[in-house]
């Protein structure tokens, strides 16, 4: 039989257990900000453009969403908490490679690493979560989840801007790999309480079809879509959301640095905020909608260019919270379209592949955003973040109703 979310475990317990994954997934998140608050070091010590720099995240996202979804099976067979620990190793040698680097290749090396250490933190943490927290909790669960992702975002560029502007870009690779091992040690330490035995006896029922079948429930791409649309719209603020406004709208890199901190912490608070309406009721697809809306709306007065300067970071705050709160009831959305379908015993390879859309968004952003930049069309990237917002809408809308039925 699989395993189901435990319905006694106490408070204390789930709090834990919520607590350390969400740790874990703060320390993968700060890895995915290694490389871009480095880029105008980077370009200017290299001789880069930014189609090139954004290059090294289209192959850290690459590498993290093929790994991603091989990673879900992985979780599966061996247990979560040991490929969990795998992958931060991973993300620690990143690190020193990065700190080491002495042309554009060992730059890409860099982000490769990072990116098969990152592509299993979600088959893992959610693995873990939905087996060991109690079924009312997982959507505060989820929450947390999220919310310490956008605190490892909103971290990662004060430690390696702070490192870079005082030692040096170098030594903010060091910082990243203390960073990593120091996470490392603090699940080790504490993996008693994360322990999950692998599976050996899947249900058959759901698994009729083989290991691959879910590959072919139209529901599951369409999970995988939303993923990709709404992470890709993100990818192009996370790359680029400096320079657009700095340029688009005459202000500081500093002011143009402290809009996209605005959109991460906006995106916390949204986040936390989304965790107490996610487990209430089935309509999570329309309590996305309703919240990506908010969030679109803000990316087209950002691209109309119109409005005052002052106005950049509380429009993108405004954003980061649409964006945030819609975050628990996405994954809620996700999970019931998974057990309806394949039971819990195969959490890891949904989970590996659904998300692995995330990495797919990421990698392609840069790619099609970046020769934008270069030629000069700053706004058109915000008018882009916007349309791919309004398809996540239409597709959420689709999972909810075909998950329904």
């Amino acid at each position: 039989m699989s395993a189901v979310a435990p319905a006694n475990t106490t408070l204390r317990e789930d709090a834990t257990v919520i607590s350390l994954v969400g740790f874990a997934h703060g320390t993968s998140h700060f890895f995915h900000f290694m490389l871009p608050p480095l880029f105008p070091w980077l370009m200017k010590d290299f001789g880069l453009s930014f189609t090139q720099v954004g290059l090294t995240m289209s192959a850290f996202f690459v590498v993290s969403g093929a790994g991603q979804a091989m990673a879900g099976f992985v979780v599966d067979r061996f247990g979560a908490l040991r490929v969990l620990c795998g992958g931060i190793v991973l993300l620690s040698l990143s690190g020193l490679v990065l700190a080491s680097a002495d042309s554009f290749a060992m730059l890409v090396a860099a982000a490769v690493v990072a990116g098969v250490g990152n592509s299993v933190f979600h088959p893992a943490d959610f693995t873990i979560l939905n087996r060991r927290v109690s079924t009312s909790r997982l959507g505060h669960a989820f929450s947390v989840h999220g919310l310490s992702g956008n605190l490892g975002w909103a971290a990662a560029p004060v430690l390696m801007i702070g490192m870079a502007e005082a030692f040096g870009w170098r030594a903010s690779g060091i910082a990243a790999s203390v960073v990593g091992f120091c996470a490392l040690a603090f699940l080790i330490f504490n993996r008693s309480r994360l322990a999950d035995a692998p599976l050996a006896v899947a249900d058959t029922k759901r698994h009729a079809g083989g290991a691959f079948a879910f590959l072919g429930k139209p529901l599951v791409w369409m999970c995988f879509l939303f993923f990709f649309l709404t992470v890709m719209a993100f990818g192009g603020l996370q790359n680029f959301a400096p320079p657009i406004f700095e340029r688009a709208y005459g202000i500081s890199i500093t002011l143009a640095a402290s809009a996209l901190t605005a959109y991460l912490l906006g995106a916390a608070a949204g986040t936390a905020t989304g965790g107490f309406f996610a487990t209430q009721g089935d309509r999570q697809d329309v309590k996305v909608a309703i919240s990506l809306t908010v969030a679109a709306a803000c990316a087209v007065a950002l691209a109309l260019a119109v409005f005052p300067a002052w106005m950049v970071v509380p429009l993108m705050a405004t954003m980061g919270f649409g964006a945030g709160f819609s975050g628990p009831s996405r994954d809620m959305l996700v999970r019931r379209a998974a057990t309806s379908t394949f039971g819990q015993a195969a959490f890891g390879r949904i989970y590996g592949f659904v998300y692995s859309g995330i990495d797919t968004g990421l990698a392609v952003a840069p790619i099609v955003f970046g020769p934008l930049m270069d030629a000069g069309k700053y706004t058109h990237v915000l008018w882009g973040v916007a349309a791919l917002q309004c398809l996540a809408i239409a597709t959420a809308l689709t999972v909810g109703t075909k998950s329904r039925q």
